[in-house]
């Protein structure tokens, strides 16, 4: 009787040792999560390129240097800028209305058009986006091909999104070589022209007057980018604006093959495994 007795208290005894090994073991685990950092966030924009032939009038020529005032300060209805070189009819770096129309619109048997998403990295600043790479040769392989050469050099970058204006909120660009941006419309960057790197920094309260911006409301941003030159290509696209992917709609040539992932292509394996997680 004593040893059945025993025997009971030492079974209770292991079950309740078996619970708080258990509870313990839940314990531990939570506050092992709580302290690991958490998946960096990360906003995904869709990029529109467009490859060119070496030969088109405004790519791989003997032209160069700053060319500001390409395009208007305003966009056009369609969300596309607007060529305005003045009564010379052409630009330092461009030829004329109808080579530069053929930048961000599919012309067949004169461009070839693919997407891809673009990944933008939270940075230490927290709120803060980048994608920043000082190789920039998205569309490698692809499209016209290389024509010969390491890279493609000679496209174009598209960028559609929206955002609710809440303050503080700052857009930066560095690269090369054209690029033009417009919030509401209005253009804030512009660095036209072929050319090495340049950085140009906005502050969206600072031009809140003139773009018309007032908080809690929903305005377009518009981003315009050509690499029309060899031998470099820098990409660093940087903001605090929480951007919503809006593309235009676009006659695609090629699908796309790859992802643009933080300053890098990665390839369409690892899209397919982060697509089916």
């Amino acid at each position: 009787m004593h040893a059945t007795c025993n025997r009971q208290r030492q079974t209770r005894q292991q079950v309740k040792g078996i619970k708080r090994s258990s509870i313990n073991a839940i314990i531990a685990a939570a506050t092992l999560a709580a302290a690991a950092p958490a998946s960096a966030a990360e906003i995904t924009l869709t990029a529109t390129f467009r490859d060119f032939l070496d030969s088109h009038a405004d790519f791989e020529q003997d032209i160069g240097g700053s060319d500001h005032d390409i395009v208007a300060d305003t966009l056009g209805p369609d969300r596309k800028p607007v060529y305005a070189p003045g009564a010379s009819g052409s630009t330092l770096t461009t030829n004329g209305k109808t080579e530069f129309d053929q930048w961000y619109r599919d012309v067949p048997g004169v461009n070839m058009t693919t997407t891809k998403p673009l990944i933008l990295l939270e940075t230490a600043t927290p709120g803060t986006f980048s994608f920043t790479t000082g190789a920039f040769y998205p569309i490698d392989d692809e499209l016209f091909g290389n024509q010969g050469r390491t890279h493609n050099y000679h496209f174009t970058t598209e960028i559609h999104g929206e955002f609710t204006y809440g303050g503080g909120e700052i857009f930066g660009f560095t690269g090369d070589d054209d690029v033009f941006a417009f919030i509401n419309g209005i253009k804030v960057i512009d660095i036209g022209g072929i050319h090495g790197a340049i950085g140009i920094s906005i502050s969206l309260d600072a031009k809140a007057s003139e773009l018309g911006l007032v908080l809690g409301e929903t305005y377009e941003f518009d981003f315009f980018h050509a690499e029309r030159q060899t031998i470099a290509s820098a990409f660093t696209f940087t903001t605090s604006i929480d951007l919503e992917d809006t593309p235009l709609s676009t006659s695609v040539s090629e699908p796309a093959t790859g992802i643009l992932f933080a300053g890098g292509l990665l390839g369409s394996a690892w899209l397919r495994r982060r697509i089916w997680r």
